[in-house]
């Protein structure tokens, strides 16, 4: 264990639309609902396959999120992640704010830098960046990865203004805005708990100066020793801004593999022994009946009885 493994670990379950029908998404979502072993559910924000046929069938991610809210009971929700290059800042909080309303103060808001200039294999996918079809295909920009740093921060700022004050102005370098009202307030005060995904140096000051959660993709995207090595980074923000690095949730996805559950284990238990303490069950479509069940029994009562031991 490591100094940053304070808590037990939670899980999540993420439903990735890619190919995939609403009510295969909603099936996963009410059982796992009715599964107290998962604290919470993840949607992701794309527009087009990111991987395979570019003619998949593919939901926007807040319209679905805003559905499965009103369908579920108890689970935390989001998007893992929010592309902060899709929606403007303050309707992106509009939208946020309402799915706090509707879910009744379940939302964590998930945010990511969002479509950026990224060389050929960047972030574990392999071939050409898959954000260049996409924003071709809906009339979005690219921008530098420094750029789209400096977005998301004022964008955060933007978000926490729209969930405490009653009216104001911003004027930042990308975004300006006169006489914001958004009314009404979410429900969880002073606004849904933030959650920054992301690996880079500058994206991860970003997580040490504002974010309650930060998420990381974990194998096969980015290896153990990968993971382990964001996470001094991250720490070492923390020490350069005077943060308690414990006050930071760690948090990662894995791809469950369906037909490898002993090697799923051993994957997320070094991943916990890594101080990871909260682990995002990520699924490939079709998703299997009983899917959610067939995590808890196979991975996740497990897992929780050998991280107990250790």
């Amino acid at each position: 264990m490591t100094e940053h493994q304070q808590h037990r670990v939670t899980f999540g379950i993420k439903t990735t639309p890619m190919r995939v029908a609403y009510e295969d998404i909603l099936r996963v979502w009410q059982e796992a609902d009715d599964l107290p072993e998962f604290a919470d559910a993840w949607l992701w924000d794309h527009l087009m396959p990111v991987a395979g046929p570019k003619d998949g069938q593919i939901l926007e991610g807040w319209t679905l999120l805003s559905a499965l809210a009103a369908q579920t009971r108890r689970l935390r929700l989001g998007l893992l992640v929010t592309s902060n290059r899709i929606r403007p800042p303050a309707v992106l909080g509009k939208i946020a704010t309402t799915v706090d309303v509707i879910s009744r103060g379940r939302l964590v808001m998930g945010l990511g830098v969002g479509g950026t200039h990224q060389p050929a294999g960047a972030g574990g996918i392999n071939g050409e960046n898959p954000a260049i079809a996409e924003y071709d295909g809906y009339g979005l920009t690219l921008v530098p990865p420094a750029e789209g740093i400096a977005r998301l921060a004022e964008t955060i700022t933007i978000l926490r203004r729209m969930w405490t004050e009653d009216v104001f102005d911003f004027d930042g370098r990308y975004y300006t805005l006169k006489g914001n009202h958004n009314e009404p307030k979410p429900v969880q005060r002073p606004g849904p708990p933030l959650l920054v995904g992301g690996w880079g140096d500058r994206t991860l000051r970003l997580v040490a100066e504002h974010a309650d959660i930060w998420n990381i993709p974990g194998p096969p995207h980015n290896t153990l020793d990968r993971v382990i090595e964001r996470g001094r980074v991250l720490d070492a923000h923390c020490a350069a801004i005077g943060r308690d690095p414990g006050t930071i949730v760690r948090s990662v996805q894995y791809i469950v593999s369906y037909d490898d559950p002993a090697g799923d284990r051993k994957a997320i238990l070094d991943l916990i022994a890594a101080g990871l303490t909260h682990v995002v069950l990520s699924l490939r479509s079709p998703y299997p009946s009983q899917v959610a069940r067939r995590l808890v029994d196979e991975i996740i009562t497990p897992v929780r009885a050998e991280a107990d031991r250790a």
